[in-house]
């Protein structure tokens, strides 16, 4: 290995986004940027670093695992590097924009950085897009969230869309409600997320057939809020499978044709969760397009508890997906043009890729550059064979 590959390596999950790829990625995230301000969402811009007890606190403390630490110089106190920009958002709703009239609408698209990536995203550093609805509950909320999501990546024709829905909070009030120690609720939420019903049973025994009616429950939304009205549940559960029902209405109120499908029993990936979840999937996409939920701001004493609902577009599975733009019309602009032409060009949507010497041949300069016209004596002409 040369001592220029060996300083060009870069670590793991990281990598160097090149044209036009980068362009692709910048253009996809004001599209929509675009949608959110459509709907009131105003856009904010938190630090990449911030303080770690500031960071990782309230919702953030979920991400801790996740979180890169260094030590700031200045203050000597630790910083650590955002994994997820929600938590950041928080902060800013509690204490830069606390007297803000609520709900406050906020939208952002930032890079973040992880310790490790998954099996399905083992990059490490990738840009979200989302946004964030403050001070507001009910179906309503939820649902203002889920179809803003729809309407987003619609905006980019990515095609068929599919919404799974979540309730993490459901099977939490059935722990609850039977006082399930520590290691039975883990080994239940892995037998759960892993879709096994013997494993179930294994891991609560006589109580198992309640969590393997809800296992029942998962499908298609008409089907299974059917399920799951059928079932004999506490009332703590009850109360979250009616709101999973009310938002589910609400939605395919909306979108009458959506593919909408529900999952009474999965948790995996949602973190800092305190109500329902929703993953967002397109035909042909290889991993989630997007992800939301319910949340709840911690207070620090002074504050009250905020309810919060939102969601995060992944970049990295969108730039994967979509298409890219067709080139634009690259023309060779001759070192001594007049500025005026080219200028006339670029109002013509071309792309000047302008000579900064004379060369002997235009032409070839021009193929040489990537560019499919070239002016010659004032005038654009297109290269045969770009």
């Amino acid at each position: 290995m040369t001592e220029l590959a060996r300083r060009s390596l870069l670590p793991a999950g990281l990598q160097d986004v090149l044209p036009p790829d980068a362009a692709h990625e910048a253009e996809i995230a004001q599209r929509l940027l675009g949608v959110f301000a459509s709907h009131a969402y105003e856009r904010v811009k938190p630090p990449f670093v911030e303080f770690e007890e500031g960071l990782l606190s309230g919702t953030g403390a979920a991400l801790a695992n996740q979180t890169f630490r260094l030590m700031d110089p200045i203050s000597q106190r630790m910083m650590a590097v955002r994994s997820d920009v929600t938590p950041q958002v928080a902060r800013i709703a509690q204490s830069r924009l606390a007297r803000a009239p609520r709900p406050l609408r906020l939208s952002y698209a930032e890079d973040i950085l992880r310790v490790r990536g998954s099996e399905l995203r083992p990059e490490r550093q990738f840009g979200q897009v989302g946004y964030e609805l403050i001070g507001a509950e009910g179906p309503a909320a939820d649902a203002e969230v889920i179809l803003l999501a729809l309407d987003a990546l619609g905006s980019l024709e990515i095609g068929p869309l599919t919404v799974d829905l979540n309730a993490p909070t459901l099977v939490t009030a059935l722990i609850n409600e039977f006082k399930l120690d520590r290691e039975t609720q883990t080994n239940l939420r892995n037998a759960l997320n892993s879709k096994d019903a013997e494993a179930v049973g294994r891991a609560v025994g006589g109580r198992a057939q309640i969590f393997l009616d809800l296992l029942g429950a998962m499908g298609p939304s008409k089907r299974a809020l059917e399920r799951l009205s059928r079932l004999s549940l506490p009332q703590s559960a009850k109360v979250e499978a009616e709101a999973l029902g009310a938002v589910a209405d609400l939605v395919v109120s909306a979108m009458p044709t959506l593919s909408l499908t529900i999952d009474p029993v999965e948790h995996r990936g949602f973190e800092y969760q305190t109500g329902l979840s929703f993953s967002v999937f397109g035909l042909g996409a290889k991993a989630e397009l997007g992800r939301g939920g319910r949340y709840r701001i911690d207070a620090d004493g002074q504050r009250q508890i905020e309810p919060a609902t939102g969601c995060t577009l992944f970049m990295d599975t969108l730039v994967r997906t979509l298409e890219r733009p067709r080139a634009g019309r690259r023309v060779f602009v001759p070192f001594g043009t007049a500025p005026e032409i080219s200028k006339k060009l670029r109002a013509d949507d071309f792309v000047t890729v302008a000579g900064l010497q004379a060369v002997s041949d235009n032409a070839a300069e021009a193929k040489r550059l990537g560019c499919g016209f070239v002016v010659e004596k004032g005038a654009v002409t297109a290269l045969k064979g770009t």
